[in-house]
């Protein structure tokens, strides 16, 4: 049987606690609660070496019908309760993968890294696929995260999985094998100016003819734009092109 005491291993286990200035908590919760105030998607904070969560935004996304106080209470146990069983060892797995692969960055380096995976949660009984990025907010001098914030999103995938590992800034990215176990270097796909503003009018809420008008094209090549940055993106919809745009920093 699973337990939270499989999320916390040995690879992130904060060993200097006279390092971790709990005064300063504070600073990062009303970040946090500013950022969650701007967006749609859903923000927590994880505490590492007090193994529990520091602050859950209001957002529904992550909720599953609880308050964020209920989720704080839980911690590590909603993993546990809201995440399919038959996706909670990949959880595991993942966890156990990523804290390895930031074992061989420079210390100096990992503050820029960042690892985004898809799983389902369940919402009022119904599975719900979401996209979840954890990112170090402060890190032990030995290089261990002290606190990392999470932000949940609508997944554009079909499926659970997808685990990677992002640099702010590259474009190189390392997509992890649940079969092989191994980190496979990738490529990010790169959006044309065209596509670039495309994608940045629809965000704006401008129709294809709006877009056409507005950047001296047809309707019939705004289409066209549309139609490579769904293949590039592997996206269905303009929706889904945009949260997949949006979350991989391609604009």
């Amino acid at each position: 049987m699973k337990t939270t005491d499989d999320f916390f291993i040995l690879d992130n286990e904060v060993k200097l606690p006279e390092e971790l200035d709990y005064s300063r908590v504070d600073e990062y919760i009303r970040s946090a609660e500013a950022f969650s105030r701007s967006t749609y998607q859903s923000v927590y904070i994880i505490d590492y070496f007090k193994q529990n969560f520091l602050y859950v935004s209001p957002n529904p996304m992550f909720l599953c019908g609880l308050t964020p106080e209920q989720v704080m209470k839980r911690g590590y146990r909603f993993y546990l309760e809201y995440v399919p069983e038959d996706e909670q060892q990949c959880l595991i797995d993942l966890n156990e993968a990523g804290f390895s692969f930031y074992q061989t960055i420079p210390v100096n380096e990992r503050k820029d890294w960042y690892i985004s995976y898809d799983f389902h949660i369940l919402n009022d009984g119904r599975r719900l696929l979401v996209n979840h990025k954890l990112t170090p907010l402060t890190l032990t001098s030995d290089g261990r995260i002290w606190l990392a914030l999470c932000v949940v999103s609508a997944s554009t995938r079909n499926d659970a999985g997808h685990i990677e590992m992002h640099r702010v800034g590259s474009s190189g990215f390392f997509e992890y094998n649940l079969t092989t176990h191994r980190w496979d270097k990738r490529q990010m796909p790169t959006l044309t100016d065209g596509e670039k503003s495309v994608l940045t009018l629809s965000i704006q809420g401008l129709t294809m003819s709006e877009i056409a008008d507005k950047i001296c094209l047809s309707p019939d090549t705004i289409k066209k734009y549309r139609q490579r940055i769904f293949e590039k993106l592997d996206v269905r919809n303009i929706s889904e092109a945009i949260i997949a745009a949006t979350n991989n920093k391609l604009l």
